[in-house]
């Protein structure tokens, strides 16, 4: 008989925010998959857990899948995590989920933590409608055409971005939907120093080339103002 892969969101900060569900399958799996086991170490130890761990990210994950899919054909009971949120979002997890969907392999996705419905919720744009796009291009070109193709779609736009290319980001931002259009950062979600950073392109850019700093990944929310709703 097969066993259960179980899609395991962990906090994105605020280790509180673990559910009782994630702990139990943690718990009584066989082992668990996750990006970097330093870190994961880290959460099972606040929570007293022990368990086996296997690495399983970006750079050796299309090695891992066909082990990982072999035991679960074997009938083991394997809980995949990343290192913050959701896995499978803009992590290498999405090629095993989808791998053990083709194998028939039982699938269990519990529901918790994620940086982009958390900013989304908190930014004050609109939210009946979104688009996420994970991480941008980093050619800024590249970039620029993805943007671009964003601009007329009646929707808030979501992305991620890093504390070092935040400030070049907004400005091309501040270029393709122009200085009147709102946007909100948010960062270090659920943290000590969580910061919502709401207002138009222009005030916004202003504040944070006025900060001596800016650390912690970003979720970088648009809503172009031409496509406001009346």
């Amino acid at each position: 008989m097969n066993g259960t892969l179980y899609v395991v969101p962990t906090p994105i900060g605020n280790l509180e925010d673990i559910t009782l569900r994630a702990l139990r399958i943690l718990k009584e799996c066989d082992l668990i998959a996750c990006e970097d086991t330093r870190q994961s170490l880290k959460l099972l130890s606040h929570f007293k857990l022990s368990k086996h761990l296997i690495s399983f990210y970006s750079y050796n994950g299309q090695h891992r899948i066909k082990g990982l899919i072999d035991k679960l054909l074997n009938g083991k009971k394997i809980a995949l995590i990343s290192d913050a949120g959701t896995p499978g979002i803009s992590d290498p997890g999405y090629s095993l989920i989808k791998e053990a969907i083709n194998k028939n392999i039982n699938l269990e996705v519990l529901p918790g933590s994620t940086a982009v419905i958390t900013a989304l919720v908190g930014s004050g744009l609109p939210t009946d409608g979104f688009i996420f796009c994970g991480f941008l291009k980093r050619k800024p070109s590249k970039m620029r055409t993805e943007l671009v193709e964003l601009t007329n779609l009646e929707k808030t736009i979501i992305f991620y971005e890093s504390p070092h290319r935040i400030l070049k980001t907004i400005e091309m931002c501040l270029d393709i939907f122009g200085k009147d259009t709102q946007i909100c950062l948010a960062r270090e979600m659920t943290k000590k120093f969580e910061e919502f950073i709401r207002g138009t392109i222009k005030e916004v850019l202003e504040y944070i080339k006025n900060r001596n700093s800016l650390r912690g990944e970003f979720v970088v929310l648009v809503y172009p103002k031409q496509l406001e709703k009346k």
